[in-house]
């Protein structure tokens, strides 16, 4: 007799995961307006966010400057060079 976890993990896309949180209704509410779209959507697109900004600040560290640094130029990354 299969469970309700195992009816559950069927139902699952692969690389995906199920879970459960409390948010402030307005801040959901605020969010799902600049979305245009459902719960999974809207916390699905704040995640990209957050994980983009990280990522950002990683590459600003990569650098002094606060500049990345490219061992090649762009007119060598274009072929021109």
């Amino acid at each position: 007799m299969a469970t309700h976890a195992t009816k559950l993990a069927k139902r699952q896309p692969a690389g995906t995961q199920k879970i459960t949180v409390e948010v402030p209704r307005e801040l959901l509410a605020r969010a799902q307006a600049n979305t245009g779209a459902g719960v999974t959507e809207t916390v699905r697109e704040g995640l990209k966010i957050l994980s983009a900004r990280e990522a950002s600040r990683r590459l600003l560290k990569m650098s002094s400057s606060g500049k990345a640094y490219f061992p090649m130029t762009w007119q060598q990354l274009k072929g021109k060079a």
